[in-house]
């Protein structure tokens, strides 16, 4: 099922995620829906605070992308990319490497918002699958971007957070319009 994507201005993205301590049948649907949610809408990663649940997880799948392209180590050794995509992250946790890097974001809960932020090129991932079994990998380029974006809508950091600040000055009026807009969809909910 496609799920609603959660706007800037809804006080879930701003939410740590707790650890998952045990994949329940709730779990298995919601990493459904959102794999679902994420196709549709044409992204690249989506977090579970994206669709109105706090939990630490995400999905990221990058294939198709060839403007930017990714790289993937398992076990040290180089791995295709495609093959393992989509990812499942459940409980992540990264080790950023490598010179920062600047390149072009934009995020699912931010429409039509995009700007440069700078992150490191590489990253070393620790998590669990959608079976609870843990795995490693190293990526670099949009993977990388990707899963640092997504790793930190799991703690409630937003890629504004990220932005230099005379772009956030640039992008004020948008972001106050979005934020406005959301706040004022969720008080004609209550």
């Amino acid at each position: 099922m496609v799920l609603p994507i959660v706007k800037y201005g809804d006080p879930v993205l701003r939410k740590k995620g707790p650890h998952i301590s045990k994949i329940t049948p709730e779990l298995t649907r919601l990493i459904s829906d959102m794999m679902e949610t994420m196709r549709a809408a044409h992204g690249v990663g989506l977090a579970a605070q994206q669709v109105g649940h706090p939990v630490q997880l995400a999905i990221v799948d990058v294939c198709g992308i060839t403007d930017r392209p990714s790289t993937l180590e398992l076990a040290g050794k180089p791995a295709d990319v495609e093959s393992f995509m989509p990812v499942v992250l459940i409980n992540p946790e990264i080790t950023p490497s490598g010179e920062s890097v600047t390149g072009p974001e934009g995020c699912l809960s931010f429409p039509e918002i995009y700007t440069d932020i700078p992150r490191p090129e590489s990253v070393m991932v620790k998590a669990q699958d959608a079976s609870g079994e843990v795995f490693r990998f190293r990526c670099g380029g949009l993977l990388a971007r990707a899963v640092q974006h997504e790793v930190d809508h799991l703690n409630g950091i937003l890629f504004i957070d990220r932005m230099e600040t005379s772009k956030r000055r640039e992008l004020k009026a948008e972001l106050d319009e979005l934020q406005m807009s959301t706040k004022a969809a969720l008080r004609a909910k209550r």
